[in-house]
């Protein structure tokens, strides 16, 4: 870093011991040409992350030595950051007391129970947390989108829904609904970046390669998802998911400030 690089973005003091922190090093030489301001920017957002994963420990706690229960939804469009998401969410987090459920095409069997039966197969036991990675709403948006159920299984599965939830809170459990938003142009780039990397390739699904096609009836369907399923005791926390790391951060933050936790000693956990 130059004198003048310096002065041109007067940095404080503390900008500067940012910089010259291994955090903050890795970020200057992330990319091939130096960016002071990206890797400030970059710095505090890792910096703010572990501060809430570190308070989400403290959440953790209460919950395995409470016997408490919490469901956290993600819900979105193909590559809006869901995954990764839920990745820096459960980093440092207890693995013995969560789970993350990401169910693949039901089986026949499965075909014929009540559509949300493997969903309650799948909700978390006393002191543990479960993070879906898309859930029962894909029968409110992606199912009838690309026709994977008939109009007469996705009218059951809107009249049903908040009648189900309903039971799962009463049940004793916090239920969290995210929803990333990312827009069309947002999705095309990132779905670019996917197809050119060989070891991302594999992310690309039947699905994937015609959501953009299908951008408009996403939309259509997934207002009609909000207007119906938007409740005071179970509501959307819709998340601007343009850019990834502050879309992280809000998740982050809504869990910690929602959820009503208490330090707990660590004898009790």
């Amino acid at each position: 870093m130059t004198t003048g690089d310096t002065k041109q973005m007067q940095l404080s003091e503390e900008d500067i011991s940012l910089l010259n922190t291994p955090l903050g090093l890795k970020s200057l030489l992330s990319d091939k040409k130096t960016n002071i301001e990206k890797a400030l920017r970059s710095s505090r957002h890792e910096l703010k992350i572990k501060e809430l994963q570190t308070e989400l420990i403290k959440l953790q706690n209460w919950v395995i030595a409470k016997n408490k229960k919490i469901v956290v939804i993600f819900e979105g469009r193909d590559a809006a950051g869901k995954g990764g998401a839920i990745r820096r969410i459960t980093a440092y987090i207890n693995p013995r007391q969560y789970r993350i459920v990401a169910l693949p095409k039901p089986t026949i069997e499965e075909s014929g129970q009540w559509y949300f039966q493997r969903y309650v197969n799948k909700l978390p036991k006393p002191g543990e947390m479960v993070f879906f990675d898309r859930s029962w709403y894909n029968r409110a948006v992606v199912e009838p989108v690309n026709g994977f159920c008939t109009k007469q299984q996705y009218q059951n599965f809107m009249k049903q829904v908040n009648g189900f939830e309903r039971m799962i809170m009463d049940s004793d459990t916090y239920l969290i609904k995210f929803y990333f938003s990312i827009t069309k142009e947002e999705q095309a780039n990132r779905f670019k970046e996917i197809k050119s990397n060989p070891l991302k390739k594999w992310k690309m699904t039947a699905v994937d390669r015609k959501a953009q096609e299908l951008w408009d009836e996403y939309t259509a369907f997934k207002l009609k998802m909000f207007e119906h399923t938007d409740l005071k005791n179970s509501p959307w926390v819709i998340i601007d998911a343009d850019k990834k790391t502050d879309a992280r951060i809000e998740a982050l933050s809504y869990l910690i400030d929602t959820i009503p936790y208490e330090i707990v000693e660590e004898e009790e956990v």
